[in-house]
């Protein structure tokens, strides 16, 4: 197996945005590793999500809770659904480690949440940890850490 190029990298995270967009939050579930996380750090700088408080820090099975919510017919907080949208500057190739098949991309991005009248904007960075496996890459971590991280924030409904 030969080790992705920068633009199959690239094009990955952007398309990782895409499902989040088109709300295929099952299709977006299968790009993690069994032991991949979603990290939202609390704190600039933040180094560890077990030893400090964070937004979010959840791993695979807690994702699939998420996401069987917020397909379930009584999840009232989703009726009507909230929709949004990914504004992403060209993801960068930090790290190429050819040997373990890892990776690592950062993205600056404007996120938007819409519900009914009300739209939410957030700006920040992703980091993508990525693993090439047998069945193609797959995301090890994606960090969000929000410009506003220490701001009080009202219900996030999914996922940036």
């Amino acid at each position: 197996m030969s080790p992705p190029t920068d633009a199959q990298l690239v094009n990955f995270v952007l398309d990782e945005a895409t499902l989040l967009d088109e709300l295929r939050f099952e299709d977006w579930l299968a790009l993690f590793s069994e032991d991949g996380h979603y990290w939202m750090p609390l704190t600039h700088g933040q180094s560890d999500p077990r030893l400090q408080a964070s937004l979010m820090y959840e791993d695979k099975l807690l994702l699939q809770v998420r996401v069987a919510r917020l397909a379930g017919a009584r999840t009232f907080s989703q009726q009507p659904v909230s929709r949004c949208h990914h504004l992403l500057q060209q993801p960068r190739v930090l790290t190429r480690d050819e040997a373990a098949g890892v990776y690592t991309c950062r993205t600056s991005f404007h996120y938007v949440e819409a519900r009914q009248d009300t739209q939410t904007l957030y700006a920040g960075w992703t980091t993508h940890t990525l693993v090439q496996q047998a069945d193609g890459l797959r995301i090890r971590l994606k960090r969000v850490d929000l410009v506003n991280c220490d701001a009080a924030f009202g219900s996030i409904q999914l996922f940036m």
